[in-house]
């Protein structure tokens, strides 16, 4: 359903301690749908999509600052007032990265997908390219080519119901939507996570070319405790493609702090 700013939220049920889920550049929150359906078991799942993605209407300004705001216009919305679990794939990583810098106090976790703390120069001219592109042509000029770079070569062959979901999922944002995130993120500064001390696990495909291992390692070894998986045969879309061990991964991370609390 849309609130009252305009953004679509999804409440994907579940009780207990808030989880919000955060997609990515071409995503909606149907990129986390299979994380939601396990993870409800023990935590109430409310995801949303982005300005200008999927169900949410494009706005003029689009920044990393509006990006945190918004998420934190859904978490107050959702009866956050406590600390609250964040999980966000690909730019939606970035957006809780920043966020947990601003509200440190607020975050009990962080799972972070597909991560890296900022573009590097050669992909921020290529996301303003892309951008122009998508504005010219739409977005079938892009989405076969960010199947083919965004996934790995077993989903290509082995698992192309995930392949037609990624491009299916391209394929039905909204140009401008697309292009003004495109150049949001081409923008933006890494955040400084010098502070943060919540439970963090980070998780990446062996074939993601967006954040690749070593992009991976780096971002871990910035956060006190981050624990850092590879995900074999995986591309970029990992929830997608390798939903099965990004939700075991997920389970036992939340599992685990259930247990600390416990003790």
């Amino acid at each position: 359903m849309a609130d009252s700013n305009g953004r679509f939220v999804e409440e994907f049920g579940g009780q207990g301690e808030l989880l919000v889920l955060v997609h990515g550049l071409g995503g909606s929150t149907n990129t986390w749908y299979p994380q939601a359906q396990i993870l409800k078991r023990d935590l109430r799942i409310v995801a949303y999509d982005l300005p200008g993605s999927g169900r949410t209407p494009v706005r003029a300004d689009v920044t990393i600052e509006s990006l945190v705001d918004d998420l934190h216009a859904v978490v107050e919305q959702a009866g956050g007032t406590a600390r609250v679990h964040l999980a966000g794939h690909s730019l939606g990583t970035i957006i809780c990265q920043h966020y947990a810098a601003r509200y440190k106090d607020r975050v009990a976790s962080l799972a972070l997908v597909g991560a890296f703390p900022e573009p590097p120069e050669p992909a921020r001219k290529a996301l303003r390219d892309r951008a122009a592109k998508v504005r010219a042509e739409g977005m079938a000029a892009i989405a076969d080519a960010i199947v083919a770079a965004g996934t790995s070569d077993d989903t290509k062959a082995n698992n192309p119901v995930a392949a037609s979901f990624v491009r299916e999922s391209i394929m039905a944002q909204p140009a401008e939507g697309y292009a003004r995130a495109c150049e949001a993120l081409a923008a933006l500064k890494r955040a400084d996570l010098s502070g943060l001390r919540c439970p963090t696990l980070l998780l990446t495909g062996d074939q993601d070319r967006t954040a690749p291992p070593d992009t991976g390692t780096a971002l871990a070894g910035t956060v006190q405790g981050a624990e850092f998986r590879v995900l074999e045969g995986c591309g970029h879309w990992a929830t997608i493609e390798r939903a099965k061990q990004v939700n075991y991964a997920m389970a036992l991370f939340y599992a685990r702090q259930r247990s600390s609390k416990a003790a």
